[in-house]
This record gives C-alpha cells, structure tokens and sequence, in this order.
C-alpha cells in the first residue's frame, strides 16, 4: 500500500510540474461528468415527477371522442344521454362510463372575476386527490343536483387570500350560484387537469348538464375487466353509431398506453442527452491519452535513469497509469460537484412544477466515480505500457 501511496504523491508532483496542461486536459473531464451527472439527475427526477403527477388522477380510462375526420360532426357529436344507453347496452364490455366536460368560465368569488377551467366530477378520478378541507361532492349531491363545488388550494387563495376563507362561501360559475363545500390539497399540473392547470373548480357531471345542455366533449369509459381495447371499441362504436347514424365515427384512446408511450419517450430522450454526455467524456480520455503519450516522450531520459537504478517495467508503468488515473478522478470529482449543483439548482424547478421527485444520488455518485476510473485506466493504460516497454539504453541515449 506505501508504494501506491509513493506513487500517487510522485504523479501529484509530475502533474503540479505542468499544472497548467494538467488543469486544461482536465477540463474535458470536468465537461463530461458533469453534464452526465445533470442530465441523469435532472432526467431521473423529472421522470419520476411526470409519472408520480400523472398517476395521482387515477384510472383514466378510455377517452371516446368524435373522429375529426367524420363527414357530419354535429351529427356525429355525443350527447349526455349517451351515457346511459352504452351503460344498459354495453354492460357486458363497459363497467363505468361518464360525460366528460372541461370549459372556462368567468367565476365570481368575493367580489373577484376570474376566467378560470371547470371540470365535471368523475368517481374513477376524485378518490385520489386528498382533501385540504370539507368534503368531496358525493351521490346525493349528484341526486339532487345540489349546486355545490369543489375547489384548489390555488383558487382559494386567488379568492379569498392566504388564510384560506373558501369553505362555505358563494362563487358564481357562468351566472350560476354555487356553494363551496371542500377544497383540495395543492395540485401540480398534469394532463388531467383542465387544459393542463393546476388550479380549477369541481362540479357534479349533472351540474354540468344543466349548465351546458349540448353535446359533450367526450366521455370516459372503463372496460370490465378481461375486455380488450379492440372488443371495446368494437361495442362503443356499435352503439353510438346506432344512436348517431351509420355515418358517424369515433375515436377511442386508451389514456394509459398514452402514458406509457410518454414515459417511454422521456427516458429515450434522457438517454440520449447523457449519450451526448458520453461522448464528452470519450473526448476527454483521448485528451488524457494525448497529454499522457506527450509525458512519456518528455520523460524519456528519466525513465531511462529509473531502469538503470533497478526499476522494472511495471514500476514504470504503475507510475505513469497513476498519474493518468488521478487526471481522471481530480477531473471527474469537480464534474460531479458541478453536476450535483446543478441538479440541485434544477430540482427547485421541478418540486415546484411536479412536486416531490426523488433524486438517484447512489446512481449519480456511482456513475461519477465509475467513469473517472474507467477513462482513467482505459486511456491511460497504452501510454503507461509504452513508457515501461522502453529500452533503458536508449531512453538514456535520447
């Protein structure tokens, strides 16, 4: 082990000799790991974010929508009642279905206008959000057609200030009195909120019938279990066509092979951009085998010196693999402090976007301390062989 250590402290000294062109072959290395570290940090934690966001809705379901490309759209366009008929006709396939409606509106609350998205109530989708107060809308709200709401933590402090005063009060929607009855827990923004927003009221989906009589945007199916998308499809084209006429054509989105497909996409992306990183650090070994193969051609003489006094090849070697290893972990070290600092600069921007995401440190360290050493010994192990492999004589000659 104390020759190991008398070889680090004689590499340590050979590079503060030429500390300028150690400090700049470094720099690749600092570049490389780095932005590694970043993107996998920054990637790892968005992901997570996407995902924990997008799964805290709930099933999503099925989407079934107008096809844009059908002749007659007015025809074509779903009704509110089409709900029941799929449910009675569709029960062997269908196990729920809703009207699904998403629309903004001007809402008054506390003497404040505010343009802002209402959603209709499904029960697939509420029980996963948590309640900061009050209640969630329930069947005899639904029963009566209570004129009752729910809001977001960001509407109520949007209307009633930081001391949070919405339980109770009145808010008018498009003219229509409506009473608050509970509030959620802050929201990030997700695909399931309205047009992407955090922040949004809630309304029974019968509420939203009498507000809106006319078709409606689309509606959210759930298949009984074993179903197939294709079988599913089959039976809710079926039936709307036969309410809507043989003309009339639909599109049925499966949300959560939707999903699937966007995580996929974010990972490949995140893959490629620490690919990119890679090829930094490649540039950054080849930099180190440069600087390493320019040691060993100004070294000539000294190594020739050492061979005459009794030292072998593989001291030789050891040596100069040792300076090239601690070219590589001082350069990568600094990387991964920057990485880690950027990655925690970011990861502000995304608790606030996406909420809490956890951050793979274990990963970012390993990955870090593994490609240091790896750039270390596999560039820098052909210049260590060729400065042991040189005849004394001639190094002595040189």
């Amino acid at each position: 082990m104390s020759r190991y250590l008398a070889y680090a402290r004689e590499a340590l000294d050979a590079l503060w000799l030429n500390r300028a062109r150690s400090i700049l072959t470094m720099l690749g290395m600092i570049i490389g790991t780095s932005s590694v570290i970043a993107v996998l940090g920054i990637g790892n934690a968005a992901s997570s974010g996407i995902s924990s966001t997008l799964n805290s809705f709930g099933d999503p379901g099925y989407q079934v929508s107008v096809d844009p490309k059908v002749d007659d759209p007015a025809a074509a366009a779903i009704a509110y009642r089409d709900v029941a008929t799929i449910l009675e006709q569709d029960s062997d396939t269908v196990n729920d279905a809703f009207a699904n409606y998403n629309r903004n509106y001007h809402i008054l609350a506390n003497g404040i206008d505010y343009i802002g998205a209402v959603t209709a109530q499904t029960d697939k989708t509420r029980d996963t959000l948590t309640m900061h107060e009050g209640r969630r809308i329930d069947a005899d709200d639904v029963a009566t057609n209570a004129h009752v709401a729910v809001i977001t933590q960001g509407l109520e402090r949007r209307f009633f200030g930081d001391n949070g005063q919405a339980l109770g009060a009145i808010m008018r929607i498009n003219g229509i009195r409506f009473r608050v009855i509970g509030v959620y827990d802050e929201l990030k923004a997700g695909i399931f909120t309205t047009g992407g927003a955090a922040d949004y009221v809630e309304l029974s989906y019968v509420m939203f019938h009498e507000m809106e009589p006319g078709p409606v945007d689309n509606l959210v199916v759930y298949a009984q279990p074993g179903v197939s998308e294709a079988e599913l499809t089959t039976a809710l084209v079926r039936t709307l066509r036969h309410l809507h006429g043989p003309g009339a054509d639909y599109q049925v989105q499966d949300v959560n092979a939707f999903l699937g497909a966007f995580e996929k996409t974010i990972a490949l992306v995140g893959d490629g951009l620490t690919a990119i990183g890679g090829v930094a650090l490649l540039v950054a070994g080849i930099g180190i085998m440069n600087i390493m193969l320019v040691s060993v051609t100004e070294r000539t003489r000294e190594i020739g010196i050492r061979k005459a006094i009794g030292g072998s090849s593989r001291d030789i070697t050891t040596q100069f693999l040792m300076e090239a290893l601690i070219l590589s972990l001082i350069g990568g070290g600094t990387g991964m402090v920057l990485g880690i600092l950027a990655v925690l600069l970011a990861y502000g921007a995304i608790s606030t976007l996406l909420g809490p995401a956890p951050i793979p440190w274990l990963i970012i360290v390993s990955v870090a301390v593994g490609f240091s050493v790896f750039v270390g010994v596999v560039f820098g192990t052909y210049p260590a062989i060729r400065a042991g492999k040189l005849d004394p004589i001639a190094a002595l000659r040189s």
